[in-house]
C-alpha cells in the first residue's frame, strides 16, 4: 500500500524540483539581465521589486512541496529501500532557500523584502546605481540556487532511474 504513496511522493517532488530550478535559472539567466536594459531607475527599481515579490512566493512554495514530497518519500520507504539521495536531494531543495540568501547576499530575506519596500516608498528619488548593484546580487543569489536545485534535480534523476533499474 505505501509503494504507490511512495511514488507519488518520488514524482511530485521530481516535478516540483525540476519547475523550481527552472525558474531559478530563467530568473537569472533571462529576467534580471534584462531589468538593466529598462529607461529609467524608477522602472527597474519598481520591475525589480514586483519580481522578487512574486519569484520569492514562487519558489517558496516549490521549496515547500519538493521538501516535503522527497522527505515524505524517503520516511515512508522501507528500511532496506531508503535511498539516500531521496534524503540528500530534499536537503539540497531546503537549503535552497533562505540559507542561499543569507550565505550569498548577507541579508535574511526578510532585510531584502523591507529594503524593496523602502525603495517603492522613496518616490521618484532613485540612485541607478543601487538598483543596477541590487539587481546584479539577486541575480548571483538567483544563479546559485538554480546551481544548487539544478545538482538536486540531477542526482533525483539518476536516482529515480537507479530505482527502476
Amino acid at each position: 500500500m505505501a509503494a504507490p504513496t511512495i511514488s507519488v511522493c518520488k514524482f511530485v517532488g521530481t516535478v516540483s524540483l525540476g519547475l523550481l530550478t527552472g525558474v531559478s535559472a530563467t530568473l537569472s539567466t533571462i529576467t534580471l539581465p534584462s531589468l538593466l536594459a529598462l529607461p529609467t531607475a524608477v522602472d527597474a527599481r519598481t520591475t525589480s521589486a514586483y519580481v522578487a515579490y512574486k519569484s520569492q512566493n514562487i519558489t517558496s512554495y516549490l521549496r515547500h512541496i519538493t521538501t516535503f514530497s522527497l522527505f515524505s518519500a524517503y520516511l515512508l520507504s522501507p528500511r532496506r529501500f531508503r535511498h539516500p539521495y531521496l534524503l540528500y536531494t530534499s536537503i539540497f531543495a531546503f537549503a535552497s532557500g533562505p540559507a542561499v540568501d543569507y550565505f550569498v547576499s548577507f541579508r535574511s530575506d526578510t532585510d531584502e523584502r523591507r529594503a524593496a519596500l523602502d525603495l517603492e516608498a522613496q518616490g521618484d528619488d532613485v540612485n541607478g546605481e543601487q538598483v543596477r548593484q541590487a539587481v546584479e546580487r539577486r541575480r548571483l543569489t538567483e544563479s546559485t540556487k538554480a546551481v544548487l536545485t539544478g545538482a538536486a534535480f540531477a542526482m533525483q534523476v539518476i536516482g529515480i532511474w537507479g530505482d527502476g533499474a
